[in-house]
């Protein structure tokens, strides 16, 4: 079903790994550090790697940034740590979900199906797309870029994802539980893991929570996107 990179240091737990996702019909391959990872996404083409933070020669956070500096592969965290502050912190890393150890097999396959869900949907593969125009903003979910007054917005791809399915509804008021289901691909999760991706994108944007031009949040409600003024471009 899906190429998966397994790093775990941990041989115990790698093995049972392994074994779960080959009997799920996934092709694996583990290593056991950081540089081993890098050296493996380099050379072979994964559809998700299984990443875990306590490695022996680089902390998991450090090759998560180094990953994401040479392929955009989906990345699931694997981590002991259950501190909120560092799980929003690995998710505006560029990390596309984390698991809490100890997770069950069910629950990881569960995982990997969403987030194969969002990468399928978002390749250029997936058929034809229009562009998106919102005031001075443009996004092009084909080709996976957004401009704003014609200057390219660096985007992780979490938040381009998000500003892409805003942008599609221009003026319309999008629950927080449909943000959840249509971009996260999850039936539940916590509410700051929206906050931390919104307010990283409106500072991209060249705006603030407080001073928004084109993310508006209305509390309790849910968050819209419309141009300064209000106005859609034609």
């Amino acid at each position: 079903m899906a190429s998966v990179l397994v790093v775990e240091d941990d041989q115990f737990v790698r093995s049972a790994l392994i074994r779960h996702l080959t009997d799920a019909s996934h092709t694996v391959r583990s290593v056991g550090t950081a540089l081993e990872a890098l050296r493996e996404v380099a050379h072979f083409r994964f559809d998700v790697v299984i990443l875990d933070l306590g490695l022996p020669d680089l902390d998991g956070s450090e090759a998560l940034k180094m990953l994401r500096g040479i392929t955009d592969v989906p990345v699931i965290i694997a981590t002991a740590r259950d501190d909120e502050t560092e799980i929003v912190r690995l998710l505006n890393a560029g990390a596309d979900d984390y698991l809490t150890k100890p997770f069950s097999v069910d629950h990881l396959s569960a995982r990997i199906a969403a987030v194969l869900r969002r990468a399928r949907a978002a390749s250029p593969d997936a058929g034809p797309s229009s562009v998106l125009r919102v005031g001075g903003l443009t996004v092009d979910p084909l080709r996976r870029q957004a401009e704003l007054d014609g200057v390219r917005l660096d985007l992780t791809r979490r938040e381009f994802d998000l500003l892409a399915f805003l942008a599609g509804r221009p003026g319309v008021v999008v629950p927080r539980r449909e943000l959840l289901a249509e971009v996260w691909q999850q039936s539940y999760g916590d509410d700051q893991t929206i906050d931390v991706h919104l307010s990283w994108l409106r500072r991209k944007l060249g705006e603030t929570a407080a001073r928004p031009r084109y993310l508006h949040t209305l509390r309790g409600v849910g968050v819209k996107l419309e141009p300064p003024g209000g106005e859609s471009a034609p």
